[in-house]
């Protein structure tokens, strides 16, 4: 799935206490939508199971769970999540919750030199790479050297990417972004667009451009993590907060 552009999460039972009613070896997949296809120990683990397996997918890293009845964790080692259960079983299942993400989905528009060094450069770190707007791109580069520029960028903004870098002189660029907001682009939008790509190097030829702008974009991915986690781990301490997992 995940080299199809579609993250999910691998959750596979490694040891298991009876009489719970699951087996190791078990497994199942959950979606980012919440979706489990599987069997993990069904209405005892499975709702334990998505929410960590969705926390997993916000912060990227996988995790141990044991879901057991209160009191009866035993040695929890470090680093493992313990969810108290309720559930009549009164067994004990630790799973372990693995994360795939697909690697970003970068589009480079333009044919420029420092279009073609990124989209190289981009492939050598393992991420996708579409030479033109792709649905689904996370960032987009638009490197048409006054080729359609406006164009491209009107796209990528309505595109949803997160990330959209113009390549182009600040003087070319505010042309380009006038001519959009003369199209009726708002401000807010205008705003999003990078440009010139990348960190600033100073004055710099075509190949260290695209340097610059693969340094960018490897600082703009480290950047949404953290911020997913975080928004993802408040919750998580929240209903641990509320006195565990009954099911």
């Amino acid at each position: 799935m995940a080299d199809r552009g579609e993250p999910h999460v691998l959750a596979t039972v490694v040891n298991v206490v009876r009489p719970a009613s699951t087996r190791r070896g078990e497994h199942a997949l959950v979606t980012p939508a919440g979706e489990l296809d599987g069997w993990v120990g069904g209405a005892c683990s499975d709702h334990v199971v998505v929410r960590e397996a969705l926390l997993a997918l916000a912060d990227g890293e996988p995790r141990l769970v044991r879901i057991c009845p209160p009191g009866a964790a035993g040695d929890v080692p470090d680093g493992m999540v313990v969810a108290e259960s309720s559930c009549a079983s009164e067994g004990t299942v630790d799973v372990l919750i693995e994360p795939f993400l697909p690697a970003p989905l970068l589009a480079v528009v333009g044919d420029a030199p420092a279009a073609r060094t990124l989209a190289s450069l981009v492939r050598t770190i393992g991420w996708r790479v579409s030479e033109g707007l792709a649905d689904g791109s996370d960032a987009v580069v638009v490197a048409g050297m006054g080729r359609g520029d406006e164009d491209a960028l009107a796209a990528a903004l309505e595109s949803g990417a997160d990330y959209i870098g113009l390549v182009a002189s600040r003087r070319r660029a505010a042309t380009v972004l006038g001519t959009l907001r003369d199209r009726g682009v708002p401000d807010e939008a205008l705003a999003r667009v990078r440009s010139p790509a990348g960190l600033d190097l100073g004055p710099s030829t075509q190949d260290e451009i695209a340097v610059a702008i693969l340094a960018e974009l490897v600082q703009w991915r480290h950047a949404l993590k953290p911020a997913a986690a975080a928004a993802a781990g408040t919750e998580h301490f929240c209903e641990h907060e509320a006195g565990g997992v009954a099911t």
